[in-house]
């Protein structure tokens, strides 16, 4: 389901558009329908006050609660079946976050993700986006959405988008605090400038060699390294948001001594922070995390040069963190190995 099906339907019910931001507002905040001091039935349309009770069923039912996976460190991911029992994982993080699928499965391919070593099944609409959202709200309180879930949100943008207006209007969520996730993507850098919310930016780098970023990211859209800083560095100035580009530790392949002068040649100066995510170990995949000194040795040196790095923990390591492998644990789909050429790291 789409938010604008959702609209006209309520509008079909009789509803104005102040009664529809209101539905809208109680459902993607979790709150019942019923809310607030007077009766419904004193100021919603008679056909729209007898419809909520099967509306709100409706609504729940995009986003079910499968199965919950709490970690040490305040996670907790969840399996999350849709109305048509696809099945996408969300995750709740410290502080106050979620991280929400836009897919059910990827069509990207990259080569560490456990959900890239599926297909692409389908997109999520837009209200099953805000679903998740909502169902996560049941659990706890939700001031940040990080569109970094299952699925590469570029590839299904109408839908984002209009997840993204929702919970930045109505949703209670600043626009600061919807980050959207993206390999890169020349449609992103048209579309979110002209977006009446426009989210923060994040963007898959993991290398600033354009031949080893095919290699990773098989199916992205071929920008190089300096292609998408470029056009990240246009957005951010346009938003004041600074750009958070993303790395994902990959020990032997992306953390040796030629990646940190790249990454300087390719950030210094620029509105950015780099975050430095040691891999999250997935089952029979050849990859492996660098130790967390090697990592926060990078992390120093890089900061020493100018730039901002955060090195970050990834969130749900004791509870199958890696994206996609709840979904992978219950459907076992068929995966794939691409070898990497290592090369030597530094001290």
């Amino acid at each position: 389901m789409r938010i604008e099906q959702l609209r006209q339907r309520l509008q079909s019910l009789g509803a104005n558009p102040r009664h529809t931001q209101r539905v809208l507002r109680l459902w993607s905040q979790a709150l019942p329908q019923t809310s607030g001091r007077r009766e419904v039935s004193h100021f919603l349309p008679a056909t729209l006050v007898a419809a909520l009770p099967a509306l709100s069923d409706e609504l729940a039912g995009l986003a079910r609660l499968v199965s919950e996976h709490p970690g040490d460190d305040g996670s907790a991911r969840l399996l999350v079946a849709l109305a048509d029992g696809q099945t996408v994982e969300s995750v709740l993080l410290p502080r106050d976050g979620l991280c929400v699928s836009t897919q059910v499965g990827c069509a990207v391919g990259c080569v560490f993700c456990m959900t890239g070593q599926g297909s692409l099944v389908r997109q999520v609409g837009s209200a099953e986006i805000v679903a998740q959202v909502a169902l996560a709200r049941t659990r706890r309180v939700v001031k940040k959405v990080v569109f970094m879930g299952m699925g590469e949100p570029a590839h299904n943008l109408d839908n984002v988008m209009e997840a993204i207006d929702l919970l930045g209007t109505v949703g209670n969520i600043g626009h600061k605090n919807l980050v959207f996730s993206t390999v890169g993507d020349p449609r992103v850098f048209e579309a979110l400038p002209q977006g009446r919310v426009k989210p923060a930016l994040a963007l898959s780098l993991h290398t600033t060699r354009a031949g080893l970023r095919e290699q990773l990211l098989p199916r992205a859209p071929r920008m190089t390294p300096e292609e998408l800083v470029e056009a990240g560095e246009r957005y951010a100035r346009a938003t004041d948001y600074p750009i958070q580009y993303q790395w994902t530790l990959l020990e032997g392949i992306n953390d040796g001594d030629d990646e940190i002068e790249g990454i300087v040649r390719l950030l210094h100066g620029k509105y950015a922070i780099l975050n430095m995510i040691p891999y999250n170990t997935v089952d029979d995949l050849p990859y492996r995390r660098p130790s967390w000194e090697r990592a926060a040795d990078i992390a120093r040196r890089l900061h020493r040069r100018g730039i901002l790095t955060k090195l970050r923990q990834s969130a749900g390591q004791d509870v199958d963190g890696g994206c996609g492998q709840l979904r992978a644990r219950a459907e076992k789909p068929a995966r794939r190995v691409i070898a990497l050429q290592p090369h030597t790291t530094g001290p």
